[in-house]
């Protein structure tokens, strides 16, 4: 039975859900993606400092089968079949990056001490940028054949200075790196780091680091968190690719620094990565993880596009991004994507005879013309719906002129 302000009959109805069912599904899905696989819970956490006392990080025993949810975010699979990062260098400007990582074997140079990782944060954050597929995993990083050039920014636990991250950055950028990835953000050094920033430029590296610190630091005695800066460096610096973190449902921790002003926003909550050692798995969260997020799809593009400068190439991830404040990350766009402004070089290169991918985007255009075609039609019937039928119902269902 129908209610007395009902006036569209069920058939209406009926065509009224199957339009909105057609036309959710040809929506393309913008957030974070589905929520964490149950195996990836009890991974241990990796941090960015090193409590007082702690020991270094040991081998996680714990490894996380299923996909992580940042594989499908990103779009791995689609990006792949245009870059792999061959070729770029990637430095690492954080705690360290564990040579003894298997899925970074035999990609990994280290200035220095920087072949250790006692506190886990940088071998985890270039992982992300990255790591290589191993046997019963899905867990991988962005440029999989990229190089990673390890910078210590850091002492040994983590802690550092802006006149210490001033000086891996120059570094960095002295040693031929196509990005840097820096993983802390300072409320202090504007001057030195904005320098330092500026040396990288003119070396035509470009510089990624997160927006804002992972955790804030606590009043001692209070048990309350330092307020959030109104800006931290370099991530404030002309020039550098400054990056918020998301999680698996499109949102940010509670408690989580708030900042305004990043470049991007990427996939850095509840993440999976590799640790310094050992096969096994761990988990993370903060703007330091997006940003080598980030940084993983910068080389993906200086690998596609070696014509491009540094400033190019920031332009190219950031102006295709999806539309959101910040705006998001497109790794797949920033690879195929045609600009208006890219000239020559922002072209797509000619590799030779064309060949056919196996998983060529013509089946999902069909699949969206056909969503496409029957949500019109519904339409169509929809509104034809609404005023033949009841007017029929007025008439006894019987002709207009009878």
């Amino acid at each position: 039975m129908r209610r007395a302000g009902d006036r569209h009959p069920p058939v209406a109805r009926l065509m009224a859900a199957a339009l909105l069912t057609a036309l959710t599904a040809a929506l393309p899905v913008v957030a974070g993606g589905p929520a964490l696989a149950a195996d990836e819970v009890g991974l241990p956490a990796v941090g960015s400092v090193l409590p007082a006392g702690g020991a270094c990080v040991q081998p996680s025993t714990e490894r996380a089968t299923d996909d992580p949810w940042t594989r499908q975010a990103l779009g791995l699979t689609r990006v792949w079949q245009f870059s792999r990062g061959a070729g770029v260098t990637v430095a690492v400007v954080d705690t360290g990056v564990g040579t003894a990582a298997p899925a970074l074997s035999g990609r990994v140079t280290a200035v220095g001490e920087a072949g250790t990782d006692c506190v886990g944060h940088g071998t985890f954050a270039a992982g992300l940028i990255a790591a290589a597929l191993q046997d019963g995993t899905g867990v991988a990083g962005l440029a999989p054949q990229a190089r990673i050039l390890a910078v210590r920014g850091t002492d040994e636990r983590g802690a550092t200075t802006p006149a210490r991250l001033a000086t891996a950055i120059r570094t960095a950028a002295d040693q031929g790196a196509g990005v840097i990835y820096v993983g802390q953000a300072l409320a202090a050094g504007k001057d030195e780091l904005k320098a330092a920033v500026a040396h990288a430029a003119r070396r035509d590296a470009l510089v990624v680091a997160p927006v804002a610190p992972d955790t804030l630091p606590v009043v001692p005695g209070t048990g309350r968190t330092v307020p959030a800066a109104s800006a931290y460096w370099p991530a404030a610096a002309p020039g550098v690719v400054s990056v918020l973190d998301f999680g698996p449902d499109g949102g940010r921790p509670e408690g989580a620094p708030q900042v305004a002003g990043a470049d991007l926003a990427a996939p850095g909550d509840s993440v999976v990565g590799v640790g310094p050692a050992g096969t096994g798995h761990f988990i993370g969260s903060g703007s330091s993880f997006a940003a080598a997020q980030a940084a993983g799809a910068a080389a993906l593009v200086r690998a596609r596009y070696p014509g491009l400068s540094a400033a190019e190439a920031a332009h190219r991830l950031t102006s295709v991004a999806y539309p959101a404040m910040p705006a998001r990350l497109d790794a797949y766009a920033s690879l195929s994507a045609v600009l208006a402004d890219a000239g020559s070089r922002g072209a797509v290169p000619v590799a030779g005879p064309a060949e056919v991918v196996a998983s060529a985007p013509a089946g999902p255009r069909g699949r969206a013309l056909l969503v496409t075609g029957v949500a019109v039609v519904l339409v169509v019937l929809v509104a034809a719906g609404a005023v033949v039928l009841p007017r029929g119902r007025a008439r006894g269902w019987r002709a207009a002129g009878g």
